[in-house]
């Protein structure tokens, strides 16, 4: 080493020139796993750390990438560790320990929380909620997993759901806002029927109304004689038949992360005109029990007013146009279709609005969620119906397209 000290600058032993010169060219060849190796002195600039920018001098060096690195400064770009391993993954010029790598890129399933696993093919394949974005495994649609009965999100290994008492799962923000009675739920109700009054749509009868579990709903649906009804779960009915049913009198109570202790009572109903009652499914937040309640409340103005015999695409499609004109009463801004509102809802709307609070983010996204699944409903009658009725009202406002219905059966082209 002396002896090569005593040189003139630029100069070593032939067998070292020999030996750096074939260690470089290995090193070139090389792939993306790092090759190791020990190396007599080199002169300054001859071969320097691309991580330190320092003389790698004696010792190991790490040589990829076209480059030379110190073991220790060869690091990984996402922990900052040196990367030790032979296989390393890389991203441009950026290098990450395969696990780092798979931890920033492979995604993971937002209900077990673990990396979404590959198909037979090798792929990677989850599902996704077309609003909430909510991605996880293909498996859990299957493997009895918990979904909100109202924003339709899975349960979350981390967040237990509500169970109901009769079946359905709520989730923590759903439940924030859920009316639980008949009680509690004729506020909204009144002033549902005040906004329809500002639209001089007044409701003439005192149509009753009541909440009630997914069992009795079911029954008054099945003694229906007439009426078409969304599947595969029906939350409101508009009832025109004589019956008895069991409303729900008393909130149930929180028992763990059930609901419990919930008290009915057996209500004959006789009909005094063309509607019998309207029942909405207890257990859903407050805007989508709203826009149930304006959804069947249009079904008894249609009957009261003498609509009859529409198809289900025409009388379902106004009544859903009603459902959302009242969600964008609510929640002024949102984004969505274009507006449906007349002037006279706007000012109704404006007037009532200001008796109610602000509503919080989350109460916002599920408005903005509800009013998402009316206007891309897939369903011939509720779907379709939907967009036809909301293009009618768009164009033509919604008292001539009302009166188009009554003397053609259809919508206004």
């Amino acid at each position: 080493m002396a002896e090569d000290w005593k040189q003139p600058s630029g100069c070593s032993r032939g067998t070292n020139d020999q030996d750096l010169a074939r260690s470089l060219q290995d090193t070139l060849n090389s792939s993306s796993f790092p090759s190791y190796g020990t190396t007599q002195y080199c002169h300054r600039n001859l071969r320097l750390c691309s991580g330190c920018q320092r003389d790698i001098g004696y010792g190991n060096y790490l040589g990829c990438m076209g480059k030379f690195f110190h073991p220790e400064c060869f690091c990984c770009r996402s922990c900052g560790y040196p990367i030790t391993e032979t296989e390393f993954s890389l991203s441009g010029n950026d290098p990450y320990h395969k696990s780092c790598f798979k931890e920033l890129t492979h995604p993971k399933c937002e209900v077990c929380h673990q990396f979404i696993p590959t198909n037979a093919a090798g792929l990677i394949e989850y599902r996704c909620h077309p609003f909430w974005s909510q991605k996880y495994c293909p498996s859990h649609e299957h493997d009895n997993t918990a979904r909100c009965c109202s924003c339709e999100r899975l349960e979350s290994r981390d967040a237990r759901y509500y169970s109901l008492e009769d079946g359905r799962s709520l989730c923590l923000e759903c439940m924030e806002s859920a009316i639980m009675d008949t009680g509690d739920c004729q506020p909204l109700y009144h002033a549902i029927r005040d906004y329809y009054e500002g639209m001089n749509m007044k409701l003439d009868q005192q149509i009753p109304m009541l909440l009630v579990q997914r069992q009795a709903l079911n029954e008054a649906i099945f003694g229906e004689k007439n009426g078409y009804h969304h599947m595969p779960e029906t939350r409101g009915l508009c009832l025109s038949e004589e019956q008895t049913v069991a409303s729900i009198q008393k909130r149930p109570r929180i028992g763990g992360h059930r609901l419990v202790g919930m008290r009915t009572e057996p209500r004959k109903l006789t009909r005094k005109c063309e509607v019998t009652a309207i029942l909405v499914l207890y257990g859903l937040p407050r805007l989508l029990t709203g826009a149930i309640l304006a959804h069947e409340l249009m079904h008894g103005w249609l009957r009261l007013k003498g609509y009859r015999n529409l198809n289900p695409e025409v009388e379902e499609g106004i009544c859903q146009v009603l459902s959302y004109m009242w969600l964008e009463s609510e929640l002024p801004g949102s984004k969505g279709m274009p507006s449906t509102s007349t002037s006279a809802a706007s000012s109704s709307s404006s007037s009532s609005s200001s008796k109610k609070g602000e509503k919080s983010q989350v109460e916002k996204k599920l408005g903005d969620f509800f009013m998402h699944q009316i206007a891309h409903d897939a369903t011939p009658a509720y779907g379709e119906g939907f967009r036809s009725a909301n293009a009618a009202v768009s164009k033509y406002g919604l008292r001539r397209t009302l009166d188009h219905i009554r003397l053609t059966g259809n919508f206004p082209l």
